[in-house]
């Protein structure tokens, strides 16, 4: 069946989280040293970027089955496969993942994958910067125009609905001019693209109204920050959920209990790949129900693997460490890897959290607190990166280590606003 279409667009996603497009009829070409970039647009160079190589071509590749309909009129949207000399690019991503679910198919498993996100939408200030939008009438889990008053939010809901992405469910969170955005349960290849897909199309209808939807973890000092929550179970051969035991107390199999412990084990070593700025960092504080803490809990929100009251098919497991501004595909490759091994090598869990977490917890196992002590925690759990792909850590490693090193020279608002009336 041929699609009619003035324009597409190949949007893929990169070691940023940031969508690289084109316009192209079937494949194109892009420098693969763009993967060296970071967001100042500087070269770091490392192996994969092949930028001491002369700045070689990667290949952006689809079939017509995967074009999607686009939020822009006349116009169709497709993730490509990233490829050079016929091989996936092991910088890129969606290729991580996709190995990863293999990885989960090997075993007969296939994950399943639910994502919500959470942003803040900003306006002008008109001062040349940007403020939350001014909704005096907000209130938690509000719906309308007394959190949206421009509309925009609404618009993004229809917009989803037209073109196919399956937002779930919309309602602003605790503070002003924050959401909550969810999108359904589907295989967790087809939902980390149905998210990235949609943070695109979300930022691109702010920026239509002259508004700014952003996914940063931590964008206002006295107000909440913003998660990306995976949810997460495994489907057999049969399909059915094998997270349950209807045999288990608490209904949960060995393999969901080996799971959560895998998370638990490496929630110091991942922390790079979900939260990878150096704002995130502002967010994963005690008592900001954020996945602080290296501990499990029943329909517990201060934990960071939270277990929902649902069981039967409808089991899962909730992993709430995750900055707002992480990569899709990356945050959900990074969850997944962590329950692979706890898996595979049958970590034990440790006791259901049964603390506040929010002045106490029964772990003193936390995140490191910047994104320099969490790229070299990262370097340092070798299992976990041998897992993942030492090739993807080690150009996302070079890469943040620059953007690091440029903000430990960077004075900031803070230190002026400190130190300039008296020193």
């Amino acid at each position: 069946m041929s699609i009619e279409f003035e324009r597409l667009r190949l949007l893929w996603p990169d070691h940023l989280g940031l969508a690289r497009p084109d316009k192209a009829e079937s494949g194109t070409a892009h420098a693969i040293s763009l993967f060296t970039l970071g967001f100042d647009r500087v070269m770091t160079p490392h192996d994969g970027g092949l930028m001491m190589e002369g700045l070689p071509d990667c290949d952006a590749n689809f079939e017509g089955s995967d074009v999607r309909p686009s939020w822009q009129e006349g116009t169709h949207v497709v993730i490509p496969d990233i490829t050079r000399l016929g091989h996936p690019v092991p910088l890129a991503p969606r290729n991580v993942l996709k190995d990863i679910i293999e990885k989960w198919n090997s075993h007969g498993l296939n994950p399943m994958v639910g994502i919500e996100l959470e942003a803040f939408l900003f306006e002008p200030d008109g001062e040349g910067s940007w403020r939350p939008i001014a909704s005096p009438g907000a209130y938690v889990y509000g719906t309308g125009m007394a959190v949206d008053p421009s509309g925009t939010i609404d618009e993004i809901m229809v917009t989803s609905r037209r073109i196919g992405l399956p937002l779930e469910s919309v309602n602003s969170e605790y503070d002003n001019g924050q959401f909550e955005l969810t999108l359904a349960y589907t295989d967790a290849l087809r939902a980390s693209d149905d998210a990235f897909l949609f943070k695109v199309m979300a930022r691109e209808i702010a920026a239509s109204r002259g508004l700014l939807l952003t996914f940063m973890g931590k964008p206002i000092n006295d107000r909440g920050g913003s998660g990306f929550h995976v949810n997460l179970s495994f489907n057999d051969e049969s399909g059915s959920n094998v997270l349950y035991d209807e045999s288990a107390d608490d209904g949960l199999s060995e393999m969901a209990r080996s799971s959560m412990a895998g998370m638990l084990h490496h929630h110091v070593g991942m922390t790079a790949l979900l939260a990878p700025t150096v704002n995130a960092y502002k967010r994963l504080q005690p008592g900001s129900l954020c996945g602080y803490w290296a501990n499990w809990g029943y329909d517990h929100r201060g934990v960071t693997v939270r277990v929902p009251p649902a069981r039967g098919q409808g089991t899962r497991i909730e992993h709430r460490l995750a900055d707002g501004c992480v990569a899709p595909h990356q945050g959900v490759a990074a969850v997944l890897t962590a329950a692979l091994l706890g898996y595979e090598k049958g970590y034990e869990l440790p006791p259901v959290e049964t603390l506040d977490c929010i002045e106490r917890a029964s772990t003193d196992v936390i995140p490191p607190e910047s994104l320099g002590a969490a790229l070299d925690a990262l370097e340092e759990d070798g299992d976990y990166v041998e897992a993942f792909s030492p090739a993807y850590i080690d150009g996302f490693v070079t890469v943040k280590r620059a953007e690091w090193a440029r903000y430990q020279k960077w004075t900031t608002d803070w230190e002026m606003s400190e130190y300039l009336p008296f020193l």
